[in-house]
């Protein structure tokens, strides 16, 4: 069984108050582009989902999550390293995304984000027509391509 030990208390404390992290603190992330997407994985050990914010405000989107500590009536902490914290990640969006369907889901302690590609960014091919020679583009209603008439 621990003993109690005054002074290691004591340093864990003095430690944690001079500790210049104490704020909100970073949580570790990937971020990768596949296919039409990025996707943002975020590390948040122990965190409730229920404490996760996600906003986005024009191009900034914030990410804040917190972590209790359990308390309860007649709880004597034995050993208690593991403390509540606020954690923060805020990350400046292209003009490239789509801002409205940004979606989130949180699995076994990690946070992952999937930003989508605006269709304005995605890649497109651009016709090239021979100076003088305009080409009237027909839309038919079926699923051929579209007919191109010479004129």
């Amino acid at each position: 069984m621990a003993t109690y030990d005054p002074f290691r208390e004591f340093d864990r404390l003095a430690s944690s108050l001079l500790d210049p992290r104490r704020g909100p603190r970073m949580m570790p992330m990937d971020l990768y582009r596949d296919g039409d997407h990025y996707v943002l994985t975020a590390d948040l050990p122990g965190i409730d989902p229920g404490s996760v914010d996600i906003d986005v405000d024009g191009q900034l989107l914030t990410i804040r999550a917190e972590r209790s500590v359990p308390t309860g009536e007649g709880v004597k902490w034995i050993t208690r390293e593991r403390e509540g914290a606020s954690f923060l990640r805020q990350l400046s969006l292209g003009q490239g995304v789509d801002t409205e369907r940004i979606s989130a889901s949180y699995d076994n302690g990690v946070l992952s984000v999937t930003i989508p590609v605006s269709e304005k960014a995605k890649p497109r091919k651009i016709e090239v027509t021979a100076a003088g020679q305009p080409t009237v583009v027909h839309a038919h209603e079926s699923s051929e391509e579209p007919q191109r008439i010479e004129q």
